[in-house]
């Protein structure tokens, strides 16, 4: 996905409604004070979704975000951080999960999502 080259994420594990993802620290991505861009933790986290949606709905069938909830409880500074998404509940026309963004031990972002199947 050309959109999200930019940032560098790489999959670590993608299977059955999940996928966890690396997002490494990039000095362009830092707001001022150093710490990383609340954007970053977004993206990372609706990217991830995508992906685990893909791994229960194949690439064939394209859905959208239609809602993302973020709630920012830490934050990163100068240093990489995972990503992990998971599909909670899959429908025909809806698929709502969530996701969470983490350095080591610590909870940086929790996010809720819904996708819309967009045929």
């Amino acid at each position: 996905m050309e959109f999200t080259r930019r940032y560098g994420f790489r999959v670590l594990a993608a299977k059955d409604g999940t996928c966890e993802m690396l997002v490494p620290y990039l000095a362009e991505n830092d707001r001022p004070g150093g710490i990383v861009s609340g954007q970053v933790y977004m993206h990372a986290a609706d990217v991830a979704f995508w992906l685990a949606v893909k791994t229960r709905h194949g690439v064939s069938e394209e859905f959208v975000t239609s809602s993302m909830t973020t709630a920012f409880l830490g934050s990163a500074r100068g240093h990489e951080f995972t990503c992990h998404a998971h599909v909670i509940k899959s429908g025909r026309r809806l698929i709502y999960g969530e996701a969470e963004c983490r350095a080591r031990d610590r909870v940086l972002t929790h996010h809720t999502l819904t996708y819309v199947s967009a045929g």
